[in-house]
């Protein structure tokens, strides 16, 4: 199998071609509301001070509703959720276009809007992560996973944005607001064509649904905290992102200002240099098999991934800034791809919500810290000091995640792709796996329907 179509197996299913269409508007739809809303804001002489409020409660939304959001996709038909998503942002953002050109928009109502979307985003990265295996097999996520690398910051980063800019330019930031609400309305149209999946839960869903959703969210972080190779992979990454986030967002402008010259368009360059190069990483991963030491390979990408921000912190050329940074988007890139493929892959499917929205929630819980506390550390230990430790911190926390946590081991011992004679005792993360290596035995038996749904009436869905 060429690589080009180890990429592409994916769309040769209906039920992908249809989802990662809905993806496609939606993620289209987010990258016009970045731009629009910016616009909007200053229409309504709206500074900064304004656009940092409306930008915050997109934050504050995702983060508040994420933990929730995971544990509602592990009780409720994923495709149910996505749906209610689309339409309440397709409502929002439309109405909040309709007040803009009756000229009864105010700031105000745009935080409320962007409160909106942040609290239906965080329902909607949990359920589309728990439902992508329930459309795919096994061997087809890291493809799909790797898809959707690409179009993220291709939608998000560039041909949204883009849009956005000739929409305003030709009309207006209110129709720009209307052409985000129909996009999120054609992502809903294209999801009704998807197939309902059962959830896929064999109890624990009686009784009083709060106390429920409670003891979910509890049982997903215990579920984390025993789960050494997640735990090990969600604090590295916790305090990488709190080392490098703050540098790239806050001081990277600076450092392109004063090193290079530049000014907006300069630093633009630099963050679509992030988006591309993200973009060509996950694609290229999505072509490969997984590694058969994909723990190792992955933490491992995401600490070296940092090493180039010392060149880019300090060199006097766009050019090398930009390839630096771009290196840095291409193997944090392929790293994701790997992460997300390891959840659908070893996570139990009625754990998969909680723990992918756990997940979201420790990458966004330190960001903000990070960008508070880069300019003052900047400023006291010098900027070229901060991108240093930027650069060379995360490499070797990568080595002592894998090496204290006993990763090496642990990919060993769960080889994704091997095909296992029979569960392991005891339940949890080995009983899914021995169901995965089941299924998988039958598709290379020749079933083409091993993965498929159960009949209408089971409450679980065979594994794909």
């Amino acid at each position: 199998m060429t690589p080009l179509h180890r990429a592409l197996r994916p769309f040769e299913r209906p039920q992908y071609r249809v989802l990662i269409a809905a993806l496609t508007a939606s993620l289209l739809g987010a990258g016009i509301w970045s731009v629009a809303m910016v616009w909007q804001v200053m229409a309504l002489g709206g500074g900064p001070t304004q656009l940092s409020a409306v930008a915050a409660a997109g934050s504050v939304g995702l983060l508040a509703a994420v933990l929730l959001g995971g544990a509602v996709a592990d009780r409720v038909p994923q495709r149910r959720i996505l749906l209610a998503v689309e339409l309440t942002k397709a409502l929002t953002v439309g109405a909040g276009g309709a007040l803009a050109l009756a000229g009864l928009l105010q700031v105000g109502h745009l935080v409320v809007i962007a409160l909106v979307i942040g609290l239906a985003d965080a329902f909607f990265y949990p359920a589309y992560t728990a439902l992508l295996p329930s459309v795919l097999p096994p061997d087809q996520l890291l493809a799909a996973n790797g898809l959707e690398g690409v179009l993220r910051p291709l939608l998000q980063q560039a041909l949204g944005p883009g849009i956005a800019g000739v929409v305003i330019g030709i009309a207006s930031p209110e129709v720009g607001l209307l052409v985000v609400a129909g996009s999120q309305l054609l992502a809903a149209f294209g999801l009704t064509r998807l197939r309902t999946t059962p959830v896929r839960r064999e109890s624990g869903l009686a009784g009083n649904p709060v106390a429920g959703v409670v003891r979910d969210v509890r049982d997903g972080f215990a579920y984390m905290v025993r789960t050494r190779w997640i735990l090990a992979t969600l604090l590295f990454a916790c305090v990488m992102l709190l080392l490098i986030m703050g540098p790239i967002q806050v001081l990277l402008p600076f450092a392109i200002r004063e090193n290079v010259g530049g000014g907006a368009a300069q630093f633009a360059m630099a963050i679509a240099g992030f988006g591309i190069g993200g973009a060509v990483g996950s694609m290229t991963v999505a072509s490969l098999r997984l590694p058969r030491r994909y723990l190792t390979v992955m933490i491992g990408m995401w600490g070296f991934s940092c090493l180039p921000l010392i060149v880019a912190g300090t060199s006097p050329h766009l050019w090398l800034i930009v390839a630096c940074v771009a290196v840095c988007g291409a193997m944090g890139g392929a790293a994701n791809v790997i992460w997300g493929t390891l959840l659908q892959r070893r996570v139990p499917p009625e754990m998969l919500g909680r723990v992918s929205s756990l997940d979201f929630f420790v990458s966004l819980a330190l960001m903000p810290v990070s960008m508070a506390i880069a300019g003052p550390v900047g400023e006291a230990i010098g900027r070229t000091n901060v991108f240093l430790v930027a650069a060379l911190a995360p490499p070797v926390l990568s080595v002592l995640a894998i090496v204290l946590a006993r990763l090496p081991a642990d990919e060993m011992a769960h080889p994704i792709d091997a095909v296992v004679s029979e569960e392991a005792p005891g339940g949890g993360e080995e009983d899914a796996y021995g169901e995965r290596a089941a299924v998988a035995r039958a598709v290379a038996a020749g079933d083409e329907h091993a993965g498929d749904p159960t009949p209408a009436g089971t409450e679980r869905e065979a594994m794909p």
